[in-house]
């Protein structure tokens, strides 16, 4: 994931700098997403058929491939808008083939025992990686310049592509293979009506969804511009630095998580992080003094780290145990698949009124959204029926 992020923070900055374009940078964003949101189920499907390992390898071979082109479209100058969807596009579909396979592997790796453990610890680097690669990423672009940082970039995926060639885990190892169901359409459906009732878990999947929808990760892809407007708009030390106030937020946040009795997993306190999430991003996206920008961008990763960490959480301990696979994979399309629209929230509406106030329109809308779904999850629980219109004991009346 950091070699995915800093792939990410040199060919924004390079298509920014040839093209400047809100626009292929909402691009970016969607291409990067949308894989995930439409073929989610079918990667998860080829991981179910074929040995997890060889996929990976494959996603890591076409990951490998984008940061050789890129390195030999700059080296030669010949970057055209054109290229630029096509390996963004290509990467978006090699995160996507990786991402079902990896999560297989990691339940192969830990066992039952200890899967809630290992679940945890990979959505913590999933994050991690996210926002931590910006910050490698902009030391790597300042002291290596872009065309030999994205070459040693293709190198960060070898390690992992190599030891999967003789790991000892995937089908051929497993001493009774679960059967697991392939995705479709039918199942989606099927286990959104079974947690239909589930207040947290609803609560949860739909606030990760919005959240991802309306503003995402999308700011990172205009970061640049953002950097410019404060006055450093040179590949420097300040520009470095707003890429990794985020991952210092969520590296604090990810030790704190770690301490015992710290912010325990609640839903009321996850609505809370979201919205004092979305009061820092507004203020970052009107801020003209680089100073508090760089505090906002840091509170910001702090909340995005612990907020993502904490939701699923929630939804894996309140998911129904029969199913509670099928429902952290709702949870994962909604969380992260729907980031492909924070393209055209923050992105394209960037190309029409500008990048700050199509990220502080984005922060309002999610505030409203997330006080909304804050006040469905903290109302009152509905009485019990005993018939039509009576209450007493029995069934809650259907959500």
């Amino acid at each position: 994931m950091m070699a995915d992020s800093i792939e990410h923070v040199i060919s924004y900055w390079m298509i920014f700098e040839k093209f400047k374009s809100p626009a292929l940078g909402g691009y970016a964003v969607i291409s990067h997403w949308l894989p995930f949101l439409l073929f989610s189920l079918m990667s998860g499907a080829l991981a179910d058929r074929f040995d997890p390992r060889r996929i990976i390898q494959v996603g890591m071979g076409l990951f490998m491939v984008c940061s050789l082109a890129w390195g030999v479209l700059f080296f030669t100058d010949t970057l055209q808008v054109w290229h630029a969807v096509v390996i963004f596009s290509v990467h978006g579909m090699a995160g996507v083939l990786w991402a079902p396979a990896s999560q297989i592997l990691v339940h192969d790796i830990a066992g039952r025992d200890q899967l809630h453990s290992a679940v945890r610890l990979l959505a913590m680097s999933r994050v991690l990686g996210l926002l931590g690669g910006p910050a490698v990423g902009g030391v790597m672009l300042l002291f290596f310049g872009p065309m030999l940082a994205i070459f040693l970039n293709a190198l960060i995926y070898l390690p992992l592509t190599l030891w999967l060639w003789r790991a000892p885990y995937g089908p051929a190892f497993r001493a009774d293979p679960p059967a697991r169901e392939k995705g479709s359409l039918a199942s989606i459906v099927a286990t959104a009506r079974e947690i239909a009732g589930n207040r947290v878990v609803v609560s949860m999947t739909l606030v990760a969804g919005a959240t991802s929808f309306v503003v995402g990760n999308a700011y990172q892809a205009q970061m640049p511009e953002f950097a410019a407007d404060l006055g450093h708009g040179d590949t420097d030390f300040y520009y470095s630095m707003l890429l990794g106030a985020n991952a210092l937020g969520a590296l604090a946040a990810g030790i704190i998580l770690e301490m015992r009795g710290a912010l325990q997993a609640n839903p009321r306190m996850a609505f809370w992080l979201v919205i004092i999430w979305c009061f820092s991003i507004g203020g970052f996206a009107v801020s003209n003094i680089y100073a508090v920008s760089l505090l906002l961008l840091f509170i910001a990763g702090f909340l995005n780290l612990a907020f993502g960490a904490m939701a699923q959480a929630l939804v894996q301990i309140h998911a129904p145990q029969n199913i509670r696979g099928r429902v952290l994979g709702l949870f994962n399309m909604s969380m992260h698949g729907m980031r492909a629209f924070s393209g055209v929230t923050v992105g394209m509406g960037g190309s029409l009124v500008g990048v700050h106030w199509s990220l502080a329109v984005s922060a309002v809308a999610l505030l409203v959204i997330t006080l909304g779904l804050f006040a469905y999850e903290m109302r009152p629980e509905m009485p019990k029926a005993t018939g039509w219109g009576g209450t007493g004991t029995g069934d809650k009346w259907p959500l």
